[in-house]
């Protein structure tokens, strides 16, 4: 059993930081930023929280669906930067949107969440005859834990929300979902709770190197490493269960983290990078919201058209990876 993608949407905040504003607080420059990651500019959030976002975001997905709320069976918010510990941001997009007969829960596998929740989704569409429709939201604001002293990480993320409503099928869809927990001191942020309220008298070292309260921390050389190899291996994985290869897929969606890497990405795939969809010269990094953004433009640009083979590969903090193949 497959699914079928019967809407997206998408919110942006207002608010835009171009390479050049980033001279302001660091030593870099637009050439500098262009040539090493491919972006442009990106968005951040101010006033609204993560919820906020994806409560718009979701509201438009179930529009363009032109589904009733309360026939969702299910919501699931993909996101890292949670403006809560709880509730859950799909429990509040659950209320904001009028899914009152929908469960509702978070998962949490940064870059690679939208891939992991569609995995999940498509299992409880497999299994529970009765629901009818999943509602999956993906909503970020990375901007609050930036160091925006580090020129390496702060110049590369950026805020938003995207969401699908997704229905069962009986297309294809094949799926790969992975972790490699050993390399999760390379790319992470601590809890605000712990970084500043928690004080144990302890000689106990849990790994993780020094950073300066919730900030992000980020190992760049192997995390580049690990994702050169990772969306390809993603890609394989699902593929390989279903015999597809590369000449089958009309689309790659990756993960929007650094055009170099999606570049290497296409090399080691054999495929042509004018197969890669790429957005993130304009949005930067998303974390969990690149590959559903990056989805939903394409689709309201009419470059991606129903009946066309998707691959939607990514790779995250934690370490994760994810890889699903369906046709929109």
């Amino acid at each position: 059993m497959g699914i079928k993608i019967l809407g997206t949407g998408c919110y942006l905040p207002d608010q835009k930081l171009t390479n050049n504003d980033f001279t302001k607080f660091v030593e870099t420059n637009d050439e500098w930023i262009r040539t090493r990651t491919g972006i442009a500019e990106r968005r951040m959030a101010g006033w609204e929280p993560v919820w906020y976002m994806g409560s718009e975001a979701a509201r438009q997905a179930i529009s363009k669906a032109g589904i009733a709320p309360e026939d969702i069976g299910l919501v699931i918010a993909a996101s890292a930067t949670n403006d809560f510990h709880t509730p859950s941001i799909a429990c509040l997009v659950q209320h904001e949107t009028g899914a009152v007969n929908a469960a509702a829960f978070d998962v949490n596998a940064a870059c690679s969440g939208f891939v992991y929740a569609l995995d999940t989704a498509r299992r409880f569409l497999e299994t529970d005859d009765s629901m009818k429709y999943v509602l999956i939201v993906a909503a970020e604001a990375l901007s609050r834990f930036l160091d925006f002293g580090d020129r390496s990480s702060c110049i590369l993320f950026g805020d938003g929300a995207a969401a699908a409503v997704i229905e069962r099928s009986d297309k294809p869809f094949t799926s790969a979902l992975g972790a490699d927990g050993s390399g999760g001191r390379l790319l992470y942020a601590r809890s605000v709770g712990v970084a500043e309220e928690v004080k144990i008298d302890s000689d106990f070292d849990d790994g993780f190197p020094e950073k300066r309260l919730h900030k992000l921390y980020q190992d760049g050389k192997e995390v580049y490493k690990f994702a050169t190899k990772a969306l390809p291996k993603a890609f394989h994985l699902a593929a390989d269960k279903a015999g597809i290869t590369p000449e089958d897929i009309d689309w790659f969606v990756p993960h929007q983290a650094n055009v170099r890497i999606i570049e290497t990405a296409a090399k080691n795939l054999g495929a042509p990078m004018e197969k890669f969809i790429v957005t993130l010269d304009h949005y930067g990094n998303t974390s969990s919201v690149s590959i559903p953004l990056a989805l939903h433009e394409s689709i309201e640009k009419g470059i991606i058209r129903r009946g066309q083979k998707l691959a939607l590969i990514g790779f995250g903090a934690g370490l994760t990876y994810a890889g699903a193949i369906f046709e929109y």
